[in-house]
């Protein structure tokens, strides 16, 4: 349910940082009085009736207007804020960065282009690399401790991808940049010691889009064509609205969503067509997390569509500061690795409580419905355990979930010492499977209810990417 109300201003500070709530502006509210937990309604963030074209500041259809851009964001926010126009037609450009009161609105047949060359996204900026803070080459589109901001129209983001795609790989600088950031992490090394571009040949890529330590974030009706790295970070921010997107990226790490460190999120109505995962619960990387502590919490995704991903909802394995509440409902999916996912090792500590995923459709599946791993590690597995903290895993809940073909309905390897409790399944449906219809380990409180196995004739999994017109 939405609802208008007007709310007068006032500044509060969020993350440390002043910033201003509410305005004089009427504020639509999205209300969830049919949620399975308490979730607070969100406000859907409104702006002056004022444009600022980026052609009124100097942009020139394919010449680089990074300079443009921040002009015409500067306008804006000295004027009480308003839309930055993106006109009709093709813009490069390097990093954009927003300012409070500011929606970035791109016009139906307007493209947004950016270049592939690091030097456009220096000098570095605060952001982080799979759950650890450091300092790096800004991410395409960045807000850092703003309020009330925007990205809305029909128009389309396209990063231009060749360089990019050349650091796909993890050649072995790379893999000294995540061994420091293991290092840093652990440590609690100070920030200004955290820069990845001082490490040559890193190759660390920046986000397509970061809102980090954000208030009243609107993303809205464009459509995005491939990203560098994380498509859409809502990192350590509160109150955000994603919806009407269409999205393809199937590059290296091409998550749709990943909500870290970030609460109370809606995220409805949008098709995705992913190379990683679609959306994703993170909440930080152990001491990093510990010290923020700072959980994920109060999400709501629904009616969404998804071409593929490599799981319909990731949680972890980034989920130090804890998650829960989380509900994902009437979504469909062609094809999959995972349906539910939630992965974590013996590093991470956290908890992830208060799970519910229904009202699901797949055709095929690589692995399972519902999945729970303890001992994932990927490339960190090298690296020496500093501190060990299971993580708390208690409440999944899947109601009304059918596929045609998996390799498991259910798949859960807990850890023995901390077991894995409270897995609800309930009306669910599984054509056939390719190796068991279940495999339990290490789990408490498993309650089956309406679950069955159908007659299909079990089928090789292939990725079904969307064609694109």
């Amino acid at each position: 349910m939405i609802r208008t109300t007007v709310f007068s201003a006032a500044v509060v500070f969020f993350a440390g940082i002043p910033v201003y709530c509410g305005s004089a502006l009427a504020q639509a509210r999205c209300d969830f009085a049919d949620a399975p937990f308490e979730m607070p309604s969100i406000v859907v963030p409104q702006f002056a009736d004022r444009d600022f074209s980026i052609a009124d500041f100097g942009a020139k259809e394919g010449v680089k207007a990074t300079d443009a851009f921040a002009a015409a964001m500067s306008a804006c926010e000295k004027a009480g804020g308003g839309r930055v126009v993106v006109p009709k037609g093709m813009w490069l450009s390097g990093a954009v960065h927003f300012r409070n009161n500011c929606n970035l609105h791109l016009e139906d047949g307007a493209t947004l282009e950016f270049t592939d060359d690091p030097a456009d996204y220096l000098p570095v900026v605060h952001t982080t690399w799979e759950g650890v803070e450091c300092f790096n080459y800004s991410p395409l589109l960045y807000a850092y401790g703003v309020t009330n901001v925007a990205i809305t129209g029909k128009g389309t983001i396209a990063p231009r991808m060749k360089l990019w795609r050349t650091w796909f790989t993890r050649p072995p600088e790379h893999r000294k940049a995540t061994e420091c950031l293991y290092h840093w992490c652990s440590t609690n090394a100070v920030m200004s010691a955290r820069d990845l571009t001082a490490i040559k040949g890193s190759n660390v890529r920046p986000h397509l889009i970061q809102f980090n330590r954000c208030a009243n974030v609107l993303l809205d009706g464009f459509h995005i064509r491939e990203s560098p790295f994380w498509m859409i970070h809502l990192y350590h921010s509160e109150n955000c609205v994603v919806r009407n997107l269409d999205t393809y990226a199937h590059g290296h790490n091409n998550d749709g969503v990943d909500i870290e460190m970030t609460r109370n999120v809606l995220v409805e109505n949008c098709r995705f067509d992913q190379g990683d995962d679609g959306i994703v619960l993170k909440a930080g990387r152990n001491q990093d997390a510990w010290r923020l502590n700072r959980p994920t919490e109060n999400v709501v995704v629904r009616n969404c569509e998804f071409a593929f991903a490599h799981t319909l909802l990731g949680i972890g394995s980034e989920l130090s500061g804890g998650i829960r509440n989380i509900w994902m409902h009437r979504c469909k999916i062609s094809s999959a690795y995972n349906l539910l996912y939630v992965k974590t090792n013996r590093r991470r500590g956290g908890f992830v409580k208060n799970v519910y995923f229904g009202d699901v459709d797949c055709d095929n599946i690589l692995g399972a419905l519902c999945r729970v791993e303890t001992d994932v590690l990927y490339q960190w597995a090298d690296f020496p355990d500093y501190e060990l903290r299971r993580t708390e895993i208690d409440g999944l809940h899947v109601r009304n979930v059918k596929a045609n073909c998996a390799d498991y309905a259910i798949d859960i390897r807990g850890d023995a010492a901390a077991p894995v409790r409270n897995v609800e399944l309930d009306n669910v449906w599984l054509g056939a499977f390719r190796k068991a219809f279940e495999r339990i380990e290490n789990a408490e409180g498993v309650q089956k209810r309406n679950v069955s196995l159908g007659d299909l004739k079990p089928k090789e999994f292939v990725v079904t990417p969307r064609r694109l017109p």
